[in-house]
């Protein structure tokens, strides 16, 4: 069972409902379970986010900018926020996270539909972006109607790509000079942009194509780690091959 409105999703998990929708101040208890949780999945990966304290998070539901899963029992389930950037002229859903006993559940897809349906209404002009290693995030980004794009394409802040310093990867990320690294840029355009229905068809014509690219890509970026630096790269590398076999 999943029932649809703009702001707000309810689908069946295991004979659980679980609601997805706009945060409000009563969900600021789970402020610690999200950035515990945040932090937990990407070491499991390997990989490294931009770290967030409870404080951040509950600013987000403050300033309405957030989304939350929970069961009718108020249990957690998962959480994402938006953050603004270069002005508002692009917005970034930032911050997905869903609890391990709910995943693969199509909670992210429907987490990831309301987020953006809210980016939408708070702002109407601007690109709405993402990075991502992973083709599950690749497809739900297409059925939203976003496309692949170059770094060059996504916002230029500085502040927005000092978020990377806690990636096992921000060493490539500068090396490239911010133009490339191991994650895929996505971007929804509202002047320019195909409908979902493209996007989504266009990606499941693609998926392969894309799937090889991200490990041809992965491939070449562990190669010139390795040539560049032997010795300092070991734990790196360790870190890389574990995200890699994680995908």
């Amino acid at each position: 069972m999943v029932i649809h409105h703009f702001f707000r999703i309810t689908i069946e998990v295991d004979n659980q409902n679980i609601v997805i929708r706009v945060a409000g101040s009563e969900d600021k208890k789970f402020a610690k379970v999200i950035t515990d949780e945040m932090e937990s999945s990407a070491k499991a990966r390997g990989t490294g986010i931009a770290k967030r304290t409870p404080e951040y998070i509950e600013q987000k539901i403050d300033e309405g900018k957030a989304v939350i899963a929970l069961t009718t029992d108020d249990v957690w389930v998962g959480f994402c926020y938006i953050e603004t950037w270069s002005h508002g002229e692009y917005v970034a859903n930032s911050g997905l996270i869903v609890a391990p006993a709910f995943r693969k559940s199509g909670v992210a897809k429907s987490i990831k539909q309301v987020i953006f349906n809210l980016s939408r209404e708070k702002y109407p002009e601007a690109k709405i972006f993402g990075l991502t290693t992973g083709l599950a995030v690749m497809k739900i980004n297409s059925d939203l109607g976003y496309e692949p794009v170059t770094y060059s394409e996504l916002t230029q802040d500085d502040s927005f790509w000092a978020g990377c310093r806690s990636c096992v990867n921000y060493d490539i990320l500068m090396s490239k000079d911010r133009k490339n690294c191991l994650c895929t840029g996505m971007l929804y355009d509202p002047k320019d942009h195909y409908e979902p229905e493209e996007t989504k068809e266009h990606f499941s014509k693609k998926s392969k194509v894309y799937e090889r690219l991200i490990r041809i890509k992965q491939s070449r970026f562990l190669s010139r780690l390795m040539k560049k630096d032997k010795e300092k790269g070991n734990r790196r590398l360790k870190s890389l091959l574990t995200h890699l076999f994680n995908l």
